[in-house]
């Protein structure tokens, strides 16, 4: 394995019960540090699993990985303590203020106690939440939600954050609020971004580089702009994916809405 690489694949495949078609066939991904890295693909192509596993939360059928540099299955608490995850389904609890809720996520994270004020402070400051933070979070919309829970899973200041399509369910004006948060902490910090979606324009916008998965494989992998330029002078990134894997994605407010969202993609992918 490459000691460069941030997070870094060899063979990781997993099936599923008796299924002959594993949801993740042999990847091998090297991911460096510093970067916003997408995975790229509709529902079903193996997104979800591939960072459930790189997340520990499903150990690979076969293949290894490694995260921050330690192996997923035999150092899976020295991966966890390294990385912050925020999955498709909400994390945030709509009965606690955002403050409880990033107050919760500093315990269970082992912020220290004397160092818990200024992170939540420094939190609600950087996503923008700082008049919403005594506020249910019922009451939130669907952009404050999502910010909400990346700044939950940053408190602890991880080497990797884990994004499973990040702004499903957002309106466009959400959608690009996130995206910006996410590019200033890109800017800020040398925090290494892997994140899922099946949105082009969210790819294109936010990626560094970026992977097209497609039946549990990597169809293409590489900059966008390469990625394009390689097609022809006016490609675009869905001319890209429909040239690689011959199909198109189709691409999928208040707390309610922000559930019923996730839960669909979640069923479906």
């Amino acid at each position: 394995m490459d000691d460069r690489a941030v997070i870094q694949t060899e063979q990781l495949t997993r099936t599923f019960g008796g299924s002959e078609l594993p949801a993740v066939d042999h990847l091998d991904l090297s991911v460096p540090g510093g970067v916003i890295f997408g995975l790229l693909g509709p529902n079903g192509a193996g997104k979800s699993t591939t960072i459930k596993m790189l997340t520990t939360l499903l150990p690979p059928t076969s293949g290894r990985a490694t995260v921050a540099g330690f192996d997923i299955v035999r150092q899976a608490s020295q991966v966890r303590r390294r990385i912050g995850y925020v999955p498709q389904l909400l994390s945030a609890d709509a009965g606690l203020t955002g403050r409880e809720n990033l107050l919760l996520s500093a315990r269970l994270y082992r912020v220290p106690a004397d160092e818990r004020s200024a992170r939540l402070a420094q939190a609600l400051g950087f996503m923008d939440l700082v008049d919403a933070a005594d506020h249910l979070v019922r009451t939130y919309s669907g952009g404050m939600i999502r910010r909400l829970e990346i700044a939950q899973a940053m408190l602890h200041e991880p080497e990797v954050l884990f994004l499973d399509e990040p702004t499903i369910g957002l309106d466009p004006v959400a959608r690009r609020a996130v995206w910006e948060r996410l590019r200033e902490l890109k800017r800020r910090s040398a925090t290494t971004i892997l994140l899922t979606t099946h949105d082009m324009e969210e790819a294109d916008a936010l990626c560094d580089t970026l992977a097209i998965m497609h039946q549990g494989i990597i169809a293409q992998a590489g900059a966008p702009a390469a990625l394009k330029s390689a097609l022809g002078a006016d490609a675009t990134l869905e001319d890209v994916f429909i040239a690689v894997v011959g199909g198109s994605i189709e691409e999928g407010g208040t707390y309610r809405d922000v559930r019923r969202a996730r839960t669909t993609a979640h069923r479906l992918g």
